[in-house]
């Protein structure tokens, strides 16, 4: 089990590395290294497919929350090629996290994500 472990772990550290990406270039290799081509990112504001459209998304949570970076807030759960952790936006000015949520991913052969399926938590009035 400690490989199958690792495995959605390592996954999930590409996921938000690819999120925290500020620079286009950045998120773009990190988009690139965390989904399969043609995998896809489902939330209640958003369902993309492809590495440009989910950067894209990404582009835009950092335009609506400049300033602000995603963090894992408990245990990676997985099993098969499934795996399921929360998260929430956290201020690096002063702490606050408005934005929180789940996510379920699914992973293909080679690790990387195939779909996410996100979940929104906590979101503040007017997103």
């Amino acid at each position: 089990m400690p490989a199958n472990t690792d495995r959605y772990e390592s996954a999930v550290a590409r996921y938000f590395e690819a999120w925290n990406a500020r620079e286009p270039e950045a998120r773009t290799k990190a988009v690139a290294a965390a989904w399969a081509v043609g995998g896809g990112y489902t939330d209640p504001l958003a369902d993309v497919v492809g590495h440009d459209q989910i950067a894209a998304v990404m582009a835009a949570a950092h335009e609506q929350f400049p300033g602000f970076a995603f963090r894992i807030t408990g245990p990676v759960d997985g099993h098969h090629d499934t795996a399921r952790f929360s998260w929430e936006l956290v201020s690096e000015t002063d702490g606050s996290a408005p934005v929180a949520g789940s996510d379920v991913i699914t992973l293909a052969g080679d690790g990387r994500i195939r779909t996410v399926h996100g979940f929104l938590d906590r979101v503040p009035t007017g997103v």
